[in-house]
């Protein structure tokens, strides 16, 4: 009888840490639509898309050294998968500018332009105003801990590819072993 127990229970737990996990998921995905979509209506006024936003505080952070096309793919919240285009808009815009490298012609440098820094600066206020009514319900130690967990989360998958063999439901540990 305490085998059978015991044995119920174990299942019990995983059936329960697996409702947990897909509850989290969902609610990960939930908040970041939610929160998103507040945030892109707020750079929406300014003319711009979320990606072209999150390109511009890039580069503005990337300063007079520029980045090149792959690096700024790394650095975007969201990929997108046709970088290359969303910069051509970008530059017929004159937000950004673009220069190839002399020492490597196979290097093209992206800059943010006056232009666009003008831009960023009509959004800092807005986007700071909306983040402080986005969290101001929570205490700030509280905030700290979340963020800490967060970049926990983010960091144990940064690069990583999804998993997608369906014929194991558990993660592959010498994957996540050499991740690490």
């Amino acid at each position: 009888m305490t085998t059978i127990v015991t044995a119920m229970s174990s299942l019990f737990h995983k059936k329960f840490d697996a409702l947990a996990e897909a509850g989290l998921f969902v609610a990960f995905m939930q908040i970041a639509d939610t929160l998103g979509a507040q945030a892109e209506q707020v750079v929406k006024t300014a003319g711009l898309t979320a990606a072209q936003y999150n390109v511009l505080r890039i580069l503005r952070g990337a300063g007079s050294a520029g980045l090149a096309c792959r690096e700024i793919g790394e650095r975007m919240i969201s990929r997108d998968p046709d970088i290359t285009r969303l910069l051509d808009r970008m530059e017929k815009r004159n937000l950004i500018t673009r220069e190839r490298q002399s020492d490597d012609r196979r290097v093209v440098k992206t800059y943010v332009t006056p232009e666009g820094l003008e831009v960023l600066k009509t959004l800092d206020r807005p986007v700071s105003a909306l983040h402080k009514r986005q969290f101001q319900g929570i205490a700030p130690a509280k905030l700290k801990i979340l963020a800490a967990m967060l970049e926990e989360i983010r960091s144990q998958h940064a690069g990583q590819k999804a998993d997608c063999d369906l014929n194991n439901s558990a993660p592959n540990k010498s994957k996540q072993n050499d991740s690490k």
